[in-house]
């Protein structure tokens, strides 16, 4: 993948499973050799070995060819093994030389040649390189998708001194259907190398299969008019499966590895970004799609928290998570229960989705008649420390297995294995960037269990607003009230709404705290709207803590609210008393804020503007009382703040009502003096 990688594209590469033999026998080598008429000297070769074991060695080395597990094998043994890997290996050699080109009964070589500009990322340095190729393709595409179509094509290899066609490699050349801005290639090039970078880091944790994502390039066609550009991959043959969908299909029957890699690399990432939209030949991947938590990167696909909500609701761990220490994400008791039902209905979204098809979670769809009431929820006792949740510890990198539905067995493994995407020619450099980019991760790492991010709230190490997992839950509160997760659309899973909403309220979501202080304050919300709670003065003081959160936060709405509450005494349920000093202190908060405000300006449809808080504080301090001294002076120049504000928002008459009430202020301090 670095600069020097133009090597690695040249090598023919296969599916993993065409070029293992250790989990077959040597007699069912032997038969499969006769199917092919292996000559008799092959044949000998392999039946050398197993002659030379005796009955013991035969079933120490079976063992070890079964488990695949990396233990001390004992010293007679080693030479036998040695030559048994080697027939493997020529196995797979004599193999590969026996395929034909499956795209020889197109004639591809019969086409003109163009010499083309080849653009390749580095994900590590995060620069580009370009060279000059020569390729052939196809004038018409043999297929093509929702958004993009593909040409066969034959490139030459840079290192090939004479131009031979015959031993050409194949790829793919994609173009889009539509005219897309020409940045669009370079940002779905960077993409999907940035993706293989971590699926380079999840390989290196040794789970029981190794991923790899196909090595992408641009060519640009400089011979033709306007310079077309083309996505460039190796053509693989094989049984396209896809895995996950960036919107929430998640195929958990078929494979564990594609599902357990996705959250490796949320969790990795630190909540930074999950790779998904996952498919391709067994466990090597094309056109993944990355969600990060601006959702401003990587395209349309990118659907930002609202995708990882997507996949975590669809999402159960499996062996390997478990394997690599990986948390549960937390999720409601009717969401485990009907997992599996889901599963079967989401299947509907298994395409890619585009940025606005997924983003309407909003409670439109919902009649403001259709009230209901969700007291008995509330009145549960909630557990935010989910059962499920992982210990947090850093993920092993010494975990193994053979096999992807069997138990961990835990064997170190130092060696790493190379695939045939990466560079051959790889410096030193390229490898001590990959070391850094790896510990760089470590180091970011977190759970994605609640229990941990409520640790770190505690600590004050996760600020209000910090919270990348609190506002996936939120996100998938929102989903839950319109129905995107409910087997029957028109029957909302409340409790699974609530149970997310609290926990996004409890990390720290400024808009999840807001919700449920108007939930239990009987307030009108953007989330939630058809819920309904019971009005007692336990439900008020929940509501007015959850409030006095939001206020501390900065949130204007939640400070002006306990102000009027500690002015008039109304709503203060029974944990609160009137007090003018606390009315006075939010007052001037949102004041402050206000000041604070990036425009400065004032804003006509404003509620409560500035001007007439200000008079609401020149009133409390010029009356005294309720634990809030009296001062005339103070009272007067607020006034006078407050006339100038009416003033400069075309408010005559208030404003000169504000002079005179100034002028009253003034003359008790002329008095008291």
């Amino acid at each position: 993948m670095g600069d020097n990688n133009s090597s690695d594209e040249e090598i023919l590469m296969f599916p993993i499973t065409d070029l293992d033999g250790g989990n077959t026998s040597p007699s069912e080598r032997e038969t499969e050799s006769d199917n092919e008429n292996m000559n008799r000297q092959n044949k000998k070769n392999l039946e050398k070995p197993k002659a030379l074991m005796t009955l013991r060695q035969r079933r120490l080395l079976k063992s070890y060819q079964d488990s695949n597990v990396r233990y001390k094998l004992p010293s007679s043994l080693r030479p036998l093994t040695n030559n048994v890997n080697k027939i493997h290996w020529l196995n797979a050699i004599r193999k590969s030389k026996s395929l034909s080109d499956p795209w020889e009964k197109f004639h591809i070589d019969h086409y003109k040649v163009e010499n083309c500009v080849r653009h390749r990322y580095n994900a590590l340095k995060k620069s580009w390189s370009k060279d000059t190729v020569k390729v052939k393709i196809e004038p018409e595409s043999f297929t093509r998708g929702a958004m993009r179509q593909c040409y066969r094509m034959k490139k030459l290899s840079n290192f090939t001194k004479s131009d031979d066609w015959t031993h050409a490699g194949n790829y793919v050349a994609k173009s889009y259907i539509e005219d897309v801005e020409r940045d669009t290639y370079f940002e779905d090039v960077k993409l999907q190398m940035d993706a293989k970078l971590w699926g380079e880091e999840y390989n290196r944790h040794n789970p029981p299969k190794k991923v790899d994502i196909f090595q992408m390039y641009i060519l640009e066609f400089k011979e033709r008019e306007g310079s077309p550009l083309f996505h460039l991959e190796h053509f693989i043959e094989g049984h396209y499966i896809k895995y996950n969908s960036n919107s929430g299909f998640v195929e958990e029957s078929v494979r564990l590895t594609p599902q357990a890699f996705s959250h490796f690399t949320f969790e990795r990432s630190g909540h930074q970004l999950i790779v998904v939209d996952i498919q391709g030949v067994g466990d090597l991947y094309t056109d993944p799609q990355i969600h990060t938590v601006e959702g401003t990167e990587y395209g349309s696909g990118n659907l930002g928290c609202k995708g990882m909500a997507l996949f975590f609701h669809s999402h159960t761990c499996n062996t390997i998570c478990e394997g690599l220490n990986l948390s549960n994400f937390d999720l409601s008791e009717n969401e485990i229960a009907t997992h599996t039902e889901f599963l079967n209905k989401q299947r509907n979204f298994a395409t890619t989705r585009i940025r606005g098809s997924e983003e309407m979670c909003t409670s439109i769809s919902c009649s403001p008649k259709e009230r209901v009431d969700i007291t008995h929820l509330l009145a549960r006792q909630h557990s935010y420390a989910s059962n499920n949740s992982g210990s947090g510890s850093p993920m092993s990198p010494t975990v193994e297995e053979d096999d992807e539905s069997s138990v961990f067995i835990g064997s170190p493994r130092t060696r790493r294995l190379r695939y045939v995407s990466e560079s051959d020619s790889m410096s030193m450099t390229e490898e001590e960037d990959r070391i850094a980019f790896s510990r760089a991760q470590a180091a970011k790492a977190r759970p994605s269990c609640v229990a941990h991010e409520l640790g770190l709230r505690r600590t004050a190490l996760l600020s209000i607003g910090d919270s990348i997992l609190g506002k996936i839950h939120h996100e998938m509160a929102k989903y839950h009230e319109i129905g995107r997760f409910s087997v029957d659309p028109e029957v909302i899973d409340w409790p699974s709404a609530l149970y997310h909403e609290e926990h996004a309220a409890q990390l720290g979501v400024l808009e999840a705290i807001l919700t449920m202080a108007r939930l239990y304050l009987g307030l009108q919300r953007d989330v939630l709207v058809n819920a309904e709670v019971e009005q007692s003065t336990e439900n008020t003081n929940i509501g007015l803590d959850f409030m006095g959160q939001a206020a501390q936060a900065g949130d204007r709405f939640a400070m002006l609210y306990l102000a009027r509450a500690y002015e008039t005494g109304d709503n203060l349920g029974t944990l609160r008393s009137m007090c003018w000093e606390d009315a006075a202190h939010w007052y001037q908060e949102a004041l402050e804020t206000e000041d604070n405000d990036e425009s400065g300006e004032y804003d006509s449809t404003m509620n409560d503007p500035p001007y007439s808080i200000q008079a609401k504080l020149a009133e409390l301090y010029k009356q005294g009382g309720h634990e809030l001294d009296k001062d005339p002076q103070k009272s007067g120049d607020l006034y006078n703040e407050a006339a100038e504000g009416a003033m400069a928002a075309m408010k005559g008459r208030l404003a000169n009502k504000y002079f005179m009430l100034a002028e009253e202020a003034y003359a008790e301090v002329e008095e008291e003096e």
